[in-house]
């Protein structure tokens, strides 16, 4: 291309004749500017948090997430044991970094996977190899790329630290929502709840203009005679002024004058079924990020996971918080530890009945084994330990119905009691004839003395 050429191209594209062509942007830059839904409302995980079922649901998983404990193990053939508490494990249940608490680390990397798909947390190791922290990344600051030879590189910029760097897969935790495609996940809010969250952000501001204006349908004032365009916009001034808005709905009653009258021309918000379409946004939020109704408040359905506190647990643990922790484990295990020394880490799923006792108590029970609940796999200084209390005398063993010994047969010595109980009825029988006068009658079947 010629350099006048150049320069005529130039000047087209200030005047917007020629439109830019390959110009990518990054994720961040196009969040900004949000998805508009159907609704016309713009959807971002930023503008998605504002719904309160959208934060009830994120609400709810990562703080699940964020209280069950991690135990580090290591294996022994088919047997596990967990190990005791190191450095690691307190990076995983304490303070992965200076400026987060563990807490702190679990719900950021789950609300990254549940709003935008992904979670980052950058490894950063010492001279020898050691872990020396654990350090959330912004979603916005990584950007996986990959390269010719088919591998993955994350582009870390973090500004403020004055970080600008490329990691490889080994040096950072890419926590993965649903839809892992090997770069990235897919966002519960881009793809499931996108019209949802719309809908649901343009009825809560449809809700505030209605309850805004008093919540008072819209009025059409009437006059007899013709009325001026500057009488109209006078009329309209002084009635908003006087009527609409929360601060003058019913405080100044409606007098109209010169023949004028009002007329409502709107629904209320009963007819326009906005509590109805409410709910049932709530539900579809709530089924996009796969938590029951029932637990974010919506009450009115009914739930088919059985009632009580362990029921709902069980049953949030195994279809909605499973998949969000294997993925984690998964991630925590393959970049943690090499495959030749037989450790892993796992979350403590039984935590999560720890506010229930009654819960607690059946299963101890039938982790303690029993007459009639069979084979103990605990043992009572196990169930202790997990309390927090000190071992006790000949708590290590296992029960074992096995050991326990057969009640003997005792239906002779009980025959021969009962004789000797009967003898002892007739013996009296007969002292008190002696005292008393006649013999009582003799039972039917016994043979009396002769």
């Amino acid at each position: 291309m010629s350099v006048f050429s150049s320069i005529a191209a130039y000047f087209k594209r200030q005047r917007g004749e020629v439109r830019p062509e390959n110009v990518t942007y990054s994720e961040s830059v196009m969040e900004a500017f949000g998805v508009p839904a159907a609704s016309g409302a713009s959807v971002t995980p930023l503008s998605a948090m504002r719904v309160a079922a959208v934060f009830a649901c994120v609400q709810k998983i990562a703080g699940a997430i964020a209280t069950l404990p991690i135990h580090v193990y290591r294996t022994n053939g088919d047997i596990k044991e967990r190990l005791p508490r190191d450095d690691l494990w307190f990076k995983l249940n304490e303070q992965p970094s200076a400026q987060y608490t563990a807490a702190s680390h679990w719900e950021g990397v789950s609300v990254a996977q549940l709003l935008r798909g992904d979670g980052y947390t950058w490894i950063r190791r010492g001279m020898n190899n050691s872990i020396r922290e654990l350090m959330p990344l912004p979603w916005g600051s990584v950007q996986p790329q990959r390269q010719s030879d088919g591998s993955v590189r994350y582009y870390v910029s973090l500004p403020d630290y004055g970080i600008n760097t490329w990691l490889m897969p080994d040096e950072l935790l890419h926590f993965p929502g649903f839809g892992f495609d090997g770069l990235k996940s897919m966002s519960v809010i881009a793809y499931a709840a996108r019209a949802a969250v719309g809908n649901a952000l343009a009825m809560d501001e449809y809700s505030g203009k209605f309850f805004a204006n008093g919540a008072h349908p819209s009025m059409v004032l009437t006059a007899a005679g013709k009325m001026s365009q500057d009488q109209i916009d006078r009329l309209q001034a002084a009635f908003v002024n006087k009527y609409a808005g929360m601060d003058n709905a019913h405080r100044i009653p409606l007098v109209l004058t010169e023949g004028l009258q009002a007329k409502e021309i709107s629904l209320s918000a009963e007819d326009a079924q906005l509590l109805e379409a409410r709910k049932f946004q709530v539900i579809d939020i709530a089924r996009a990020f796969g938590v029951p109704p029932h637990m974010i408040g919506e009450t009115s359905a009914s739930t088919s996971w059985g009632s009580g506190i362990e029921s709902m647990s069980r049953g949030f643990v195994t279809y909605t918080l499973q998949p969000h922790l294997v993925r984690i484990e998964q991630e925590l295990n393959r970049k943690l530890f090499p495959r030749d020394t037989g450790k892993f880490v796992q979350f403590d799923r039984d935590a999560l009945i720890e506010g229930d006792s009654k819960a607690q108590a059946e299963y101890n029970r039938a982790a303690l084994g029993g007459p009639g609940t069979g084979q103990g796999w605990m043992s009572v200084n196990e169930i202790r330990k997990g309390k927090g209390l000190p071992p006790v005398d000949d708590g290590e063993k296992l029960f074992d119905p096995r050991e326990v010994q057969a009640a003997p047969d005792t239906s002779k010595q009980d025959a021969a009691v009962e004789n000797l109980a009967a003898g002892l009825r007739e013996i009296k029988a007969a002292s008190e004839y002696r005292a008393d006068g006649p013999p009582p009658a003799k039972p039917r079947g016994h043979a009396g003395r002769r």
